[in-house]
């Protein structure tokens, strides 16, 4: 699908107070429960924001992302040397603090019938330009804790690994620089 064909037949946008989504599979039994059961509990603790994505024509969720404030700080480093190696590569010694203020893709689910359609793809490079674009705050990165599944569609998507202490784990700290869009 086409960023044309995307804005012609679907719709992004936030999930109000008050909105039950009760059907939504994308194979994960994880995903599918945070939004049927959970975005709008996340919601009202002031935890996450979750966005669907509707078919224009029948209300349909192809797909949901959620939101929530992150960081990229010292303590996601091995070591302060680590640490200091990724801010120079990234800063000016006037800008070098003790944490970079990021936005975690804390879930982001594609519906069983809408996957292999680039909208994931879409997804990201929307959540992108909405802090390049839209951004009402200060945020430098975007973070995820990808499944190792995932993996490969961050990297096609020019998503980073932050570290590598976590190799043998279920999933991955991932990041992508939004000042690569400047």
């Amino acid at each position: 699908m086409t960023h044309e064909e995307f804005q012609q037949t679907c719709s992004v946008r936030r999930l109000d107070i008050g909105d039950t989504i009760t059907s939504f599979d994308c194979g994960d039994e994880d995903l599918n429960d945070f939004l049927l059961n959970e975005a709008m509990l996340y919601r009202n603790a002031l935890l996450a924001v979750t966005y669907v994505v509707e078919k224009k024509e029948t209300l349909e969720v192809l797909a949901y992302f959620s939101l929530s404030n992150d960081k990229i700080s010292i303590s996601d480093f091995e070591s302060k040397t680590e640490f200091n190696r990724f801010r120079k590569h990234k800063f000016v010694n006037e800008k070098r603090l003790r944490s970079y203020p990021a936005i975690k893709i804390g879930r982001l689910g594609i519906a069983k019938c809408a996957q292999h359609q680039s909208i994931g793809t879409y997804l990201l490079e929307f959540i992108e330009d909405f802090f390049i674009i839209n951004n009402k705050s200060g945020c430098r990165f975007v973070t995820v804790d990808a499944y190792v599944d995932a993996i490969p569609f961050y990297i096609r998507n020019n998503y980073q690994f932050l570290n590598n202490d976590d190799e043998d784990k279920r999933t991955r700290v991932m990041y992508f620089d939004l000042a690569s869009l400047l």
